[in-house]
């Protein structure tokens, strides 16, 4: 068996090879194909983590308010609801059935409503564990943060969040990597992510060894450095010394 990796040179077209590997006058090679098509899942993937930030932020904190047992509640099932429906499910309520129901959403693209479901579906997962982190906390720092005269949000933005976000910076890790991989579901949409390049271009070219050895490449690309970038992150904001304790900080 003999690799042909001048597949990548070929234009889309007419498979004539294109001496630069990239296509000029309007034309696309495989090469530009891929690189367009990691752009996509970059994109998609980028957009998902923040959403799944913010929102499992704001969830798992308000999961940790002991004098607030309904919006606890209501934490729970958001938690419970989206982690425990599979992500390409998600994807199919959010593009056949959730337009049906709310003709708002008819318009919106596909690569907005993957967005949507793979960044509700990760700020569950985020959620546990930003919940998970301040519960970690002695219980004396929220009493501290009380005593010294600071509301509960104050207490939350200056004392509890900013020590609960170091701790859990290692399973957030595991998370934004995990939001990478799992963006490959959008093309059940026909967003043109990585996946779907991988699975036409191997098909119209018969070469589905090098296509999804170079796809794989740049998902291990991805993967390394969003590693190198939270470990930096890891490093910045660690606290020498610190010994987190069993007691629940925000628990009951």
């Amino acid at each position: 068996m003999s690799w042909d990796w001048q597949v990548f040179c070929q234009d889309t077209m007419d498979r004539e090879v294109v001496q630069s590997c990239f296509g000029k006058g309007g034309d696309i090679t495989y090469l530009d194909w891929m690189l367009s098509a990691w752009g996509w899942t970059v994109s998609v993937s980028v957009l998902a983590l923040v959403l799944a930030l913010v929102l499992g932020s704001l969830i798992g904190t308000l999961r940790t308010l002991q004098d607030r047992p309904m919006i606890v509640r209501l934490g729970n099932a958001w938690v419970e609801l989206f982690r425990n429906i599979p992500l390409l499910v998600q994807i199919f309520l959010w593009y056949h059935v959730l337009p049906s129901l709310f003709p708002v959403l008819r318009g919106v693209p596909g690569f907005a409503l993957v967005v949507l479901a793979l960044g509700f579906f990760t700020s569950a997962r985020i959620a546990e564990q930003v919940r998970s982190g301040i519960q970690a906390l002695p219980r004396g720092q929220r009493y501290a943060g009380l005593a010294v005269g600071f509301t509960t949000f104050q207490t939350y933005r200056y004392v509890l969040l900013p020590m609960a976000f170091r701790i859990i910076i290692p399973p957030l890790t595991s998370e934004t990597m995990n939001i990478f991989k799992n963006s490959s579901v959008a093309f059940a949409v026909s967003v043109a992510e990585l996946t779907m390049f991988a699975m036409q271009a191997q098909e119209e070219t018969s070469r589905g060894i090098e296509v999804y050895l170079a796809v794989t490449t740049l998902y291990i690309i991805s993967a390394f450095a969003i590693n190198r970038i939270m470990a930096f992150i890891e490093k910045r904001a660690r606290i020498p010394g610190m010994v987190v304790s069993g007691a629940a900080g925000g628990g009951h």
